[in-house]
């Protein structure tokens, strides 16, 4: 399993806003699945990062381009995949 870093770039605002339950309901079921490890916004209004769990960056690619907010062109993404420092995470929650 490898981690992929999604960017979620706002492309209009307006149809974020209107679009944003079911982005949220399409990453709770995502997060339910295991696809996802965690998510969130950017605090500037930028957009949000996704880090989804999967075995390719194909798979990967697929999540991001089935969420709403990139179907419905609300946001534009860019995935790379994330070498994710499980130990840096374990000392910061210590």
């Amino acid at each position: 399993m490898n981690y992929y870093a999604v960017f979620l770039s706002m492309r209009d605002e307006e149809l974020s806003q209107k679009y944003r339950p079911e982005h949220l309901a399409y990453l709770e079921k995502l997060t339910e699945e295991g696809k996802v490890f965690t998510y969130g916004r950017f605090a500037d209004g930028a957009g949000g990062l996704i880090i989804y769990q999967a075995d390719s960056l194909e798979e990967a690619t697929a999540y991001a381009k089935e969420d709403p907010y990139v179907q419905l062109k609300a946001r534009d993404f860019e995935i790379h995949e994330w070498v994710f420092n499980k130990e840096a995470l374990y000392k910061a929650i210590k």
